[in-house]
């Protein structure tokens, strides 16, 4: 990296953290702290309001921010996705807020640029599937965590079996969209753990006045294999087998050609978290082991075909 470079991604850093310290740039750019401090001299000197303070490194003067930066073809069309990605899957005020950016970043694009990105914009698009139905219990739940507020909710059992719904309070944490799933991770403190809730299985929502402090070492980890410990195995015949291979659950851990198809192995934090995923495959599957997966998939075939059996007159 030249040093024309290295300056302008020291500015980027000192714009996206309160203070650096110089020996973190260091480590950062792989040079010296004396070369960080000639290149702190020479932000300084040519005009960039810096302020410096033993021990806890370099910041800029608050209200300062780069002029407008000059994008690539890539660069815009990254941001552009990721707007369009933005207002497909937020609330309205993040909608809105996307697509303020979104015309933004084409103000700043010169002519011939923004032809090219208006171009790749019509061949590159994300299919939402509405959503709707979740984005009141979304914003609701961005405001708990900005807020540092515990929620309290109502939580749907994926297979109810009798049970009975539960309240649960909860420290929301974050949120992940994965597989066209919104899901919160949160401490829960009916459990005393950190727990995964779906949005959809998820009914009034009531913000609380408690206010809480996220963990530090907090990271988002979803569906850690850590998590996972019972262990699932299924025969798939030959006819299903390369369909197998081509759209795998996400529980898998293992691969076998077996001489009647292929057998797959998975990974569970319970039995049901396969169930759907299995009886998608009808008769082309047959479970090995465990032997309550096995019961629950015969349970469920039987009252399939109960529910579409030959009315008796």
């Amino acid at each position: 990296m030249n040093r024309t470079d290295r300056l302008l991604a020291i500015m980027l850093e000192l714009q996206a953290k309160k203070w650096v310290r110089a020996t973190d740039l260091a480590d950062a750019f792989e040079v010296s702290e004396r070369t960080i401090y000639r290149d702190m001299t020479a932000l300084s000197e040519s005009g960039v309001p810096l302020v410096s303070v033993t021990g806890q490194g370099y910041s800029l003067v608050e209200g300062y921010f780069l002029p407008p930066l000059a994008f690539t073809t890539d660069e815009a069309m990254m941001l552009l996705l990721g707007s369009d990605f933005v207002a497909g899957h937020f609330d309205a005020q993040y909608r809105n807020a996307a697509h303020s950016a979104n015309q933004k970043i084409m103000a700043v694009l010169s002519e011939t640029l923004r032809h090219d990105v208006e171009y790749l914009a019509s061949s590159i698009q994300f299919v939402v599937i509405d959503e709707r139905t979740a984005s009141e219990t979304l914003q609701q739940l961005r405001r708990a965590i900005i807020q540092r507020k515990a929620v309290r909710f109502t939580s749907h059992a994926r297979y109810h079996d009798g049970q009975p719904d539960t309240e649960r309070i909860a420290d929301p944490y974050a949120l992940v969209h994965i597989g066209g799933t919104w899901m919160l991770i949160a401490y829960c403190h009916l459990r005393k753990d950190n727990r995964h809730f779906r949005l959809d299985r998820m009914e009034n929502i009531f913000i609380l006045n408690n206010t809480f402090a996220r963990p530090k070492d907090f990271r988002i980890q979803f569906s850690s294999e850590e998590d996972r410990t019972v262990v699932a195995r299924a025969l798939f015949d030959h006819e299903a087998a390369p369909r197998v291979r081509e759209t795998p659950s996400g529980f898998q851990v293992g691969l076998e050609e077996h001489p009647q198809g292929l057998l797959v192995t998975f990974m569970l934090r319970q039995p049901e978290d396969l169930l759907q995923w299995l009886l998608g495959w009808g008769s082309h599957v047959r479970v090995l082991e465990p032997d309550s997966l096995r019961a629950r998939v015969a349970y469920e075939a039987e009252a399939t075909l109960r529910n579409h059996g030959v009315p008796e007159f």
